[in-house]
């Protein structure tokens, strides 16, 4: 005799399955294989659940978990890894072992041997490694797995990425076993990856693991966009490959944190192929500059294409026909979506390199391309933002306090505006205001940038008086200017 079942007690179960139907996004001609897999799973768990409101459970009572039935189809595209010797065979080959001799920095006088790890790039023998690995080194020998040896020079270097290039010389070359780069920027957190390396000298070891988060900070500085990895990494390892699952290289192995285990860290190889052709040109970063003052306006979390606020005239970015309001969203086809980003990207082209940005204006993408010149100095950028007719009036010039110019005044970044020059004879210098000083407020409202101060000076009214409070070093006070 079939049971009766009390509808209240059916309808509270089949809410929350309801409540799974409604939230569900609807399928889609375009849609993944592992959107269709979601898609079966609400249809499948569903069903299940209602069985069990109905009453129709095998065990005869309501059950907590579900286990797969014998045959049932797993994770879409996801094929566990049997073996990685097939990968590491077709590699390592390109790993190199990378042996330096040193003057000691004690003052015991003296050499001091060093080892460290890298890669093959071309086979006439160029090779990635660390700059750390090579930086002092009065002699380098690199030997190849199959136990050939070349004395090596450094072709280029730089510290602040931590990364070098050599050149081998010697007889057998021509026909090494160089390595292919990947894209990092398509590395997932969870992607599996083989380090191979020298730690302690023992040459040749391979760890594996998986990429445990993308951009990592560390605090070293404006380059700070690292991989992190749980695969094994040890003194001697410096320099060496990250390989994906393809073969290819998409990091060099360049940090670990002493006091923890399975934290590795690597430079991401699209960084590093941005590097490469300025190391073998000028020997070390020579850093292009495109003569725009950007910033982020997203909000906390919101990744968005930083915006131009200001361009300086003669610039590559005004030769482009770059305007104030520009979004910049990629870089070389590369999309940015920060500050930081750009700044890395831009600033590891060579001068003189053709770079091809691709802007975003009033809702239109549009693509320029611009040729990068030498960054004038400091000094010589100062009177060349082009500025608003109101900064005109009052004999104003005014950048942001971006992270970069805050940090060496001791400012915190986007905390007001900071005076870059002062017209003579103008209001401004009339009113006492210098270059340095930082413009917090206008007529008692704050400004966190020179937009703000501009927009509150166009506001102004011929012959009205405009009131700012400025910060001097640490003192604060108010200015007023005579239009």
């Amino acid at each position: 005799m079939a049971r009766r079942i009390s509808c209240p007690s059916v309808l509270s179960r089949l809410l929350p399955v309801f409540l799974v139907l409604a939230l569900a996004p609807m399928a889609r001609a375009d849609e993944g294989p592992l959107d269709s897999w979601l898609q079966a799973r609400v249809r499948e768990h569903t069903a299940w659940f209602a069985a069990q409101a109905a009453g129709e459970s095998r065990s005869g009572a309501l059950e907590l978990w579900r286990e797969r039935a014998p045959g049932d189809k797993v994770l879409p595209d996801f094929v566990p890894p049997t073996s990685l010797a097939p990968l590491i065979r077709a590699v390592e080959a390109g790993v190199v072992n990378i042996t330096t001799v040193a003057l000691r920095e004690s003052g015991l006088g003296g050499m001091k041997k060093a080892t460290g790890s890298g890669f093959v790039l071309t086979p006439d023998g160029l090779v990635v490694t660390n700059n750390h690995v090579v930086a002092g080194a009065r002699q380098i020998a690199v030997r190849l797995s199959d136990g050939r040896e070349f004395a090596a020079e450094v072709v280029g270097r730089d510290a602040s990425t931590d990364v070098a290039l050599l050149r081998l010389s010697g007889a057998g070359l021509g026909n090494l076993p160089a390595v292919y780069l990947g894209d990092s920027d398509k590395l997932e957190v969870g992607d599996w990856v083989v380090a191979i390396g020298n730690p302690f000298g023992l040459d040749h070891s391979v760890a594996h693991g998986m990429i445990s988060a993308k951009e990592r900070v560390l605090g070293v500085g404006q380059f700070d966009d690292f991989i992190q990895t749980d695969a094994l990494i040890n003194p001697g390892n410096s320099g060496g490959p990250l390989f994906n699952m393809k073969g290819e290289v998409v990091g060099v192995t360049t940090a670990i944190i002493s006091q923890g285990q399975g934290i590795g860290f690597a430079v991401p190889i699209n960084l590093v192929k941005d590097l490469l052709p300025n190391l073998r040109e000028n020997g070390k970063l020579e850093r292009g500059w495109l003569g725009v003052v950007i910033t982020d306006d997203g909000g906390k979390g919101e990744r968005r294409a930083p915006v131009v606020k200001d361009v300086y005239k003669d610039s590559p970015a005004a030769a482009a026909g770059i305007r104030p309001g520009d979004r910049l969203a990629a870089v070389n086809g590369r999309a940015i979506a920060s500050y930081l980003q750009l700044l890395r990207k831009v600033a590891l082209l060579a001068p003189g390199t053709e770079a091809r940005l691709t802007l975003q204006r009033e809702g239109v993408t549009r693509e320029v391309s611009v040729r990068l010149i030498v960054r004038p100095a400091q000094e010589a950028t100062e009177g060349l933002i082009q500025r608003t007719s109101s900064e005109q009036d009052v004999g104003l010039a005014l950048r942001d306090l971006t992270p970069e110019v805050a940090a060496p005044l001791g400012e915190e970044a986007w905390s007001g505006a900071l005076v870059s020059t002062v017209t003579p004879r103008s209001p401004a210098d009339e009113a006492g205001l210098r270059a340095g000083d930082v413009v917090t407020e206008v007529n008692r409202r704050r400004v966190k940038d020179a937009a703000g101060v501009r927009a509150a000076l166009a506001k102004g009214s011929a012959g009205a008086s405009i009131l700012l409070r400025v910060k001097r070093g640490d003192a604060l006070q108010y200015v007023a200017i005579a239009r």
